[in-house]
């Protein structure tokens, strides 16, 4: 019977671990600036299984150390900077957050492209897990320009981080407070950083390929197609929205990364940063994966993507806004109002059912 039960563990196992393998993280990232010069920034978490995300607050002055792929130690280092965020099976490196200077990263999937730095004798003292290199990135940084200058001082370990069957291959976004944004991707061992003018962001391929595929969809206007005629024959739009003919509207990357650019540098600027949070979760509601429409396939099982989770960091007032599948509620934590200094690192639910505001009683 033992036995039985061991087999039976394992085998829920190695089904758990192909389907993970065979199934994307399908993110979608941008950035809005207000009028009053404040930047925020979101993202969409997509995945066909749960993340069990949860949220964490980490202190300045905390001792963080990397973990080589054979669970030894890698990279030790003590936070700079305090930050607040999400993590992902339980783990305090925060995958997608912001700290007290405005500067916000966010990894996403990047199948099929990311390789990570082989472990030598010479980098294994510097190397963190692609979980342990966002969390780095947030605690020791306080701008976009200070990333670029220190990034090479780490390598990525191929390590798979706790919780995780396998190991992710990401790739980041970081956004400051002052709208620069930058793309990190290991690229055959190597950091590859690409400037990001336009703040979007998805998956694969490379970051720069995404840009080079923005021109084949130059014609795109937000301002309507004017009635047109062909000899005496004359032409009458059917109604609105005749500027965005051939806009791509399938949920993979490339399509997504179209989408978001147009959406996100057309959207009419709001007066502050509040307002802002509030467009950018309208926007983000356009990447929302229904539930069903998209599938991976595993033998005889179908297993439906959607979107756990929606993310967006106001850099000017250091606020992590979230929702989530089961609670579409907009949830917020403050970072100024934590002891920064604190001794050990908080965490906070991110689950939560959805609840239904009943406003009968307001009838007169």
């Amino acid at each position: 019977m033992r036995f039985a039960n061991i087999q039976r563990i394992f085998y829920l196992s190695f089904i758990f671990t192909i389907t993970f393998i065979t199934t994307t993280l399908a993110c979608t990232g941008m950035q809005l600036k207000a009028t009053d010069g404040s930047y925020v920034n979101g993202r969409t978490v997509e995945f066909g299984l749960n993340l069990e995300l949860g949220g964490v607050i980490v202190p300045r002055n905390y001792s963080c150390k990397g973990t080589l792929p054979d669970g030894t130690t890698g990279m030790t280092y003590q936070t700079k900077y305090a930050a607040v965020g999400g993590g992902m099976f339980g783990s305090t490196d925060i995958a997608d957050g912001i700290n007290e200077k405005g500067l916000a990263i966010g990894a996403f999937y990047f199948p099929d492209y990311a390789v990570y730095a082989t472990m030598t004798p010479t980098n294994k003292n510097r190397a963190l897990s692609p979980t342990e290199f966002s969390n780095w990135v947030l605690t020791q940084f306080a701008s976009v320009d200070e990333v670029k200058q220190g990034i090479q001082a780490v390598v990525i370990a191929p390590t798979t981080p706790k919780g995780w069957p396998v190991l992710p291959p990401f790739h980041y976004v970081v956004y400051d407070k002052t709208g620069k944004s930058i793309v990190i991707e290991p690229i055959n061992g190597q950091l590859k950083v690409w400037d990001n003018p336009i703040g979007v962001f998805t998956n694969s391929p490379t970051f720069d390929w995404h840009v080079t595929n923005l021109t084949n969809y130059i014609n795109l206007s937000p301002i309507n197609v004017a009635n047109a005629t062909l000899g005496n024959f004359k032409l009458q739009a059917f109604g609105s929205g005749s500027g965005l003919h051939g806009i791509p509207g399938d949920f993979t990357p490339p399509s997504r990364f179209v989408r978001a650019t147009f959406f996100s540098t057309a959207a009419i600027p709001t007066d502050n940063a509040e307002q802002a949070v509030f467009r950018t979760f309208h926007l983000l509601n356009l990447f929302d994966i229904p539930y069903g429409a998209v599938l991976s396939v595993n033998g005889n099982q179908e297993i439906p993507e959607s979107t756990l989770a929606t993310t967006v960091k106001d850099t000017q007032n250091l606020k992590y806004y979230f929702r989530t599948f089961d609670d579409q509620n907009i949830k917020m934590v403050n970072l100024n109002i934590f002891d920064l200094n604190a001794k050990t690192i908080k965490t906070f639910s991110m689950q939560g059912n959805q609840t239904v505001q009943d406003i009968s009683k307001s009838a007169v």
